[in-house]
């Protein structure tokens, strides 16, 4: 995410924060959103993730405090409330700017507790965060659900850090060992390792690995996601640009590699180190830049989502997600989404 997309939204959001007053009406709209229902397709989302627990699928994206929504069928979306209504105290202190509209989370379930790790930012520069939530339970109706901050795992700092500490992706290497993959523009994408709780970094910044970068004057690479399946790891980028409503040029590319530190090389042998990547999805007459995916394997299917910025409804973003079609050991999805 590097520019505004939805004006008005945003504009009503800084709105809002300028008094107490108008930040608690805020928060009270979001609260009556709780319980409303959407179609997939009628669902906006930005950033989308996705996991089952038991027979309930719950999807976390971008928006004040997260945005949360849960569905028994994958079609229908209800709207649950986000995992912060007060911002994060640290957060607001690390990221002048932030207030609370929080970026591209991912979730995992790992060491018996669910963990969703978010991006503090704003837009277009380089000092960011990313933090980190837990829970033992995403259902809401149970007395074990509370969401537990742990504070921030990356930081990075304009003309220290030639990376972008947002889009964050949690996953485990060859020997279980814990790995966020993360950036946006910058230096490109940047794999660090986790500490074993998955609470905090265990390497200096300086040995974090470069694992996808194109090299160009603005290095149009953001939102890793990177997927274990069959011995590979698939590293889906998203190239070009987000968050231009039906301007969005967004797609979706991966390499592989059998190491998660790689390095990644697209279907004809490119590396992703130097520009390479085979593409998955793009938009379409429907739909324009289409990208920041996630990767599920839900009830033994493997399933691609992403937001999908809609030409005839004003470029707004809705939620997609499609059956992975693998052909010759390569993900990619049907065009006529």
């Amino acid at each position: 995410m590097r520019k505004v997309w939805i004006i008005t939204i945003f504009a009503f959001i800084t709105a809002a924060i300028n008094s107490q007053n108008n930040l608690e009406n805020f928060k009270q709209r979001i609260l009556e959103r709780v319980g409303q229902t959407t179609a997939v397709d009628t669902t906006y989302a930005h950033d989308p993730v996705i996991i089952k627990e038991n027979d309930k699928y719950y999807i976390f994206s971008t928006g004040w405090g997260i945005n949360v929504y849960s569905s028994d069928n994958l079609v229908e979306w209800k709207f649950e409330k986000p995992i912060f209504m007060d911002s994060p105290q640290w957060a607001m202190d690390s990221v002048p700017g932030y207030r609370g509209h929080t970026w591209a989370p991912d979730i995992a379930y790992y060491n018996e507790r669910y963990l969703v790790y978010y991006s503090v930012s704003t837009f277009g520069k380089n000092r960011s965060a990313i933090g980190v939530a837990s829970n033992k339970t995403l259902d809401s109706n149970s007395s074990d659900f509370k969401w537990v901050d742990h504070g921030p795992v990356i930081l990075s700092t304009p003309k220290k850090t030639n990376w972008n500490a947002i889009d964050a992706n949690f996953i485990l290497d060859e020997n279980g060992n814990p790995y966020l993959s993360f950036g946006s523009f910058w230096g490109g994408i940047m794999l660090a390792k986790l500490s074993d709780d998955g609470l905090s970094i265990a390497q200096p910044y300086d040995e974090f690995i470069n694992i996808s970068t194109r090299k160009l004057k603005n290095n149009s690479v953001e939102a890793p996601f990177i997927f274990k399946k069959d011995g590979w790891y698939y590293l889906f980028v998203s190239y070009d640009f987000c968050c231009r409503g039906a301007e969005s040029t967004y797609k979706v590319v991966v390499g592989r590699s059998k190491s998660l530190k790689g390095e990644y090389f697209d279907k004809d042998g490119v590396s992703l180190l130097d520009g390479g990547g085979t593409l998955v999805v793009e938009g379409n007459e429907k739909y324009a830049g289409v990208g920041h995916n996630a990767v599920a394997t839900l009830d033994g299917v493997d399933y691609l989502l992403f937001h999908a910025y809609d030409i005839s409804r004003k470029g707004v973003s809705y939620l997609r997600i499609l059956p992975i079609i693998w052909q010759d050991e390569w993900p990619t999805v049907t065009d006529d989404f």
